[in-house]
């Protein structure tokens, strides 16, 4: 993979023209109109979208026309996602966005040929690490991966008495969030008993570690071996209310004893944790409501203001 033009613009909606280097900030490129605090400081094309839009317009484009810093070839680039990375020398990139809402009228390329291949295949990215870039520099790709841990609490499961099923269960169901979004990830699901000291401990290490989420599953009631929420809650940066709020009220409605849950939800330094009863059929419940809000976490986590 490699640059084929860097390319800057001083005026919004208008196309861009190629230069022999850009020096890049934390603001992005330095001296082009899109540069700033926010997350969409640096934008890139593949030169594998331009040709293929080059033939719907029957013309050829030039490096630059669709207002994009950086023009690659080797990858294409709307296959990325975001938190995603690039490093080229030492310029490491972030990615934040895939595409973008379509300027219409405003955007120069639009007005000339009435479409525009930026709002499906660019993309855009925040700088990480400044430096400076000229055509001819080697591109990597670094897809972000995702740590995932998922504890189950239960004295006889730990014991070997009964097989876990609510751990691999929340696996499976954040396997296909994970596998739908695109994201790469790796899960792993370990069984302990009703113990604080060891559930302390286990949290403790993975958000060090850096762990993305901690999913648990058990010990939410009020019985005597029900700990996991008095462990945790304490432990919480910033709680997440409105999700448990939202399941106690959806499923203790229609059976009551949900109501008992005593379920939490927030974050940890930079891991979001959520403890989940110890049944099957109240993962799928929990999970029905969590996994929708995953992503909008996980770009509020990152900084990433992109909704």
């Amino acid at each position: 993979m490699e640059v084929l033009s860097v390319n800057i613009s001083e005026k919004k909606g208008t196309i861009k023209l190629p230069v022999p280097v850009i020096n890049l900030d934390f603001n992005g490129v330095q001296g082009d109109a899109h540069a700033g605090s926010w997350h969409r400081q640096v934008s890139l094309l593949a030169e594998e979208s331009i040709l293929k839009f080059s033939q719907q317009a029957g013309r050829t484009i030039n490096f630059g026309e669709f207002a994009e810093n950086i023009t690659t070839r080797g990858i294409e680039l709307w296959k990325a996602h975001p938190l995603d990375r690039f490093t080229i020398g030492d310029v490491e990139l972030e990615v934040t966005q895939i595409g973008k809402e379509c300027h219409g009228s405003s955007c120069a390329i639009f007005r000339e040929v009435g479409n525009c291949v930026m709002p499906k295949e660019g993309i855009f990215a925040r700088v990480l690490k400044p430096g400076s870039l000229k055509a001819g520099d080697k591109l990597q790709y670094v897809p972000y991966v995702f740590d995932i841990q998922v504890i189950t609490l239960s004295d006889r499961a730990s014991r070997g008495e009964y097989e876990d099923l609510s751990g691999p269960r929340i696996s499976e169901l954040a396997a296909t969030f994970f596998d739908e979004a695109g994201w790469q990830y790796n899960i792993d699901v370990t069984v302990i008993p009703d113990d604080a000291g060891q559930l302390q401990l286990l949290i403790e290490g993975f958000v060090e570690a850096g762990a993305d989420i901690i999913f648990t599953t058990g010990g939410t009631g009020i019985g005597p071996r029900d700990i996991t929420v008095d462990v945790i809650k304490p432990m919480l940066d910033k709680e997440i209310p409105g999700v448990m709020e939202l399941i106690r009220y959806k499923y203790g409605s229609q059976k009551p004893n949900a109501l008992i849950s005593r379920a939490v939800a927030g974050v940890i330094s930079d891991t979001l944790v959520y403890t989940l009863p110890g049944s099957v059929k109240a993962v799928n419940e929990y999970c029905a409501e969590i996994i929708p809000t995953l992503r909008h976490c996980i770009m509020m986590l990152h900084g990433i203001d992109a909704h």
